[in-house]
């Protein structure tokens, strides 16, 4: 009798166990459905332990994940730096108003295997879309606004070289026939002089633009970019100095280039000046050496350091040759240089040449016999 309820309750507990085995297979198999249904395939990189838990994790936040939080709102501006994290930037999509948690859209990120695959770079988001719908927003490795950056000092031939990798549609080519040929609608075109490029009015910045960008369109953003920060306090500074803005952006260009410490450029400036009044020459190495152009062997638009044979290049750019401002704008200066030549500093100065210790800093000088003896020995050359 003894054997036969044991016998029993054998039967009855492996039956039960078939039974919770076949629910739970059951359930397994439905929940994957809906969730694929709903959320696309796992990722392949899953243990089935794994995947269930993220998947039974999901069904519990479907609706924080496939609601959008404002089918009203605006785009708005989302950025994702290299090396940022997911949970980074889930967090900030979540503070940023766009998901409502960012623990389930890690969740989501997990199960789909999308966290492995997120771009970095400027996006267009909206609380209009839901949490899967930005999720997959982040795996466009070309988002329809890019960040290009003018450096200061840049020429424009330094600017067409970065448009390749910039992700902007126009070719360097083009951008430069257009800078050398501008339309002559574009802003600030009337204190340009005809037949000159726009060599020196291309704002040093960073522009989020959008990638199919126009070419005047970028050149219309810059100049207004140029138009903005130069205000009135620095043109009055121009007028004061009795130079016309062309004039003034030209000498601030070649103070752009000679400076390497801001707080000299007021100096520098003012030698120039002083100069220019005299009706000396500028002997700048900055205009010599946007005169000679590419440097092949250097690998560079400025060629350092500059031999006697340099100094006597036939150009009108070279200032050690032709007395006066060169032809125009050597780069596109700071607005640093700008205001120094709007607010020179009040000098007797009529040189500079930069120190022996290689910091970059310079000597000014009001004779040219005070100058030379500030020469450094060859060894020490910078």
């Amino acid at each position: 009798m003894k054997r036969t309820q044991i016998i029993i309750s054998f039967v009855i507990l492996f039956s039960t166990l078939c039974i919770l085995v076949a629910l739970s297979g059951w359930y397994i198999y439905h929940l994957n459905q809906d969730i694929e249904v709903i959320f696309g395939p796992a990722s392949d990189q899953l243990t089935m332990k794994k995947q269930i838990l993220l998947a039974t994790q999901l069904y519990l936040h479907t609706s924080e994940l496939t609601k959008p939080i404002d089918l009203l709102a605006p785009d708005q501006t989302f950025v994702i730096q290299s090396g940022q994290s997911t949970a980074d930037i889930t967090q900030e999509l979540e503070t940023q108003g766009l998901i409502r948690d960012s623990n389930a859209l890690n969740t989501f990120l997990e199960y789909s295997g999308l966290d492995r695959s997120i771009q970095a770079g400027v996006y267009q988001l909206s609380a209009r879309m839901n949490a899967i719908e930005i999720a997959h927003q982040l795996q466009d490795a070309t988002p329809s606004e890019i960040v290009f950056q003018i450096l200061t000092g840049w020429r424009v031939e330094e600017i067409a070289a970065s448009i390749p990798t910039s992700g902007l549609e126009f070719s360097p080519d083009a951008f430069l026939t257009t800078v050398y040929f501008p339309n002559e609608s574009l802003p600030i075109i009337e204190s340009i002089p005809n037949g000159v490029s726009l060599e020196g009015f291309l704002y040093p910045d960073s522009y989020q633009l959008a990638r199919d960008i126009s070419i005047d369109e970028f050149l219309e953003t810059a100049l207004l970019d140029f138009q903005i920060k130069v205000d009135q306090s620095i043109l009055d500074g121009f007028r004061d100095q009795e130079v016309t803005l062309y004039q003034a952006v030209t000498i601030a260009s070649l103070v752009e280039r000679e400076a390497i410490v801001n707080e000299e450029m007021p100096l520098i400036a003012s030698v120039f000046f002083n100069r220019l009044w005299d009706g000396m020459k500028l002997d700048s190495d900055a205009s010599v050496q946007y005169a000679l152009g590419y440097q092949a062997d250097q690998k560079t638009w400025w060629k350092n350091p500059l031999s006697l044979d340099d100094l006597q290049i036939d150009s009108p750019y070279n200032t050690y040759r032709y007395q006066g401002l060169p032809p125009g704008p050597i780069c596109n200066p700071s607005l640093n240089a700008m205001r120094a030549v709007a607010f020179p500093a009040d000098t007797p100065y009529y040189y500079f040449r930069a120190t022996c210790d290689g910091s970059g800093k310079h000597t000014f000088s009001v004779t040219f016999e005070e100058h030379s003896a500030k020469s450094c020995p060859p060894e020490n050359q910078p």
